[in-house]
């Protein structure tokens, strides 16, 4: 009973950390165009992480990127000490990476550590490897997605547009940008809080197998307050913002205009609402990342910063293993 409580607690820390290591995802163009003061704009993505919740409960109807990353090991081999040793790794990780100023994904480490810490306890076997190559793949489609619909909604943009005052234009689309950044947000909430929802639910499930109590025989059973309790740890800390890794995303990948802000968070969140309906967890990060790139591609290629984008690529091929091998070591010491 008490390592379930543990684990619990520590699920919905580390929604919390995802909050303020990926509020640079909903805030970093909007602040970097000046559409928002910094504070304003976590008050604003927290809102809407929030409203998330109500989306997926009563419009969607289910929690399905939960299910999926619930069923990531299988679920005779799920033990409360491999999902603690999957969440401590996470943990580590995006705190690592958040004082780092790299915009990782918190979703990804979450899903290597839950495997990692599996495959140490019981061999390869234990893992669906179809769900993680799955999930793996999306590493290199959500950004890409997000770069051509980025891409192209700019060439349109710009078209439609091309008669209008730059300064009318301006006008136009920093009002937009709010609207954009909203879609975003709810994208960003239906996406990662979901990832905790299912690490909890393994968790529940495991501990009904084992006869402890809070325990629930399948996803279906989960309480409310379960994803009550996730959406809301995320939106408190996505107000405590992620500056560092607000400066990377706002300014250091390409310089970005509130229409541009407004192509990337659309594109980004169009990616995200894509994902939600294929029921894949995917990295808001990857997404939001490959709309600015395609944002500021349509400018130029020059005008994005390759170094800056081949580092972040880098951090995230290597986040899945880091965090499984951390995961691994953490469960062989536990």
């Amino acid at each position: 009973m008490e390592l379930l409580i543990l684990i619990i607690i520590l699920g919905l820390l580390f929604d919390y950390i995802n909050g303020f290591h990926d509020a640079a995802n909903s805030i970093a163009t909007i602040v970097s165009t000046k559409v928002l003061t910094p504070f304003q704009a976590v008050i604003w993505a927290a809102f809407f992480n929030f409203v998330a919740f109500f989306i997926a409960k009563y419009v969607i109807g289910d929690f399905g990127i939960a299910n999926t990353v619930s069923k990531t090991v299988i679920e005779r081999f799920i033990t409360l000490p491999i999902i603690l040793s999957g969440l401590l790794a996470a943990i580590v990780w995006s705190l690592f990476t958040w004082w780092k100023g790299i915009p990782s994904s918190s979703s990804h480490t979450l899903i290597g550590g839950f495997a990692g810490a599996a495959v140490m306890a019981n061999g390869f076997e234990s893992i669906h490897l179809g769900i993680i190559l799955k999930i793996l793949s999306f590493i290199i489609l959500a950004p890409v997605i997000g770069m051509i619909v980025a891409f192209a909604f700019t060439l349109l943009v710009f078209y439609v547009c091309k008669k209008v005052h730059p300064h009318t234009a301006e006008v136009w689309f920093r009002k937009l940008q709010l609207l954009s950044s909203a879609l975003f947000s709810i994208g960003h909430g239906l996406n990662d809080s979901q990832k905790v929802i299912g690490i909890i639910a393994a968790a529940m499930i495991a501990a009904h197998a084992q006869g402890i109590g809070f325990g629930v025989k399948s996803i279906a059973d989960l309480p409310d307050w379960v994803a009550f309790s996730c959406f809301t740890a995320i939106s408190l800390g996505t107000m405590s913002g992620g500056w560092k890794i607000v400066k990377t995303m706002g300014s250091r990948i390409t310089k970005v205009t509130p229409l541009e802000g407004v192509v990337a968070e659309t594109a980004g969140a169009f990616t995200l609402y894509l994902t939600e309906y294929l029921k894949v967890p995917v990295s808001t990060t990857h997404t939001i990342t490959g709309a600015i790139v395609g944002v500021g591609a349509t400018k130029r290629l020059s005008a994005v910063r390759w170094r800056v984008t081949k580092s972040l690529v880098i951090a995230w091929i290597l986040t899945i293993p880091v965090s499984a091998l951390l995961a691994a070591i953490i469960y062989y010491i536990i």
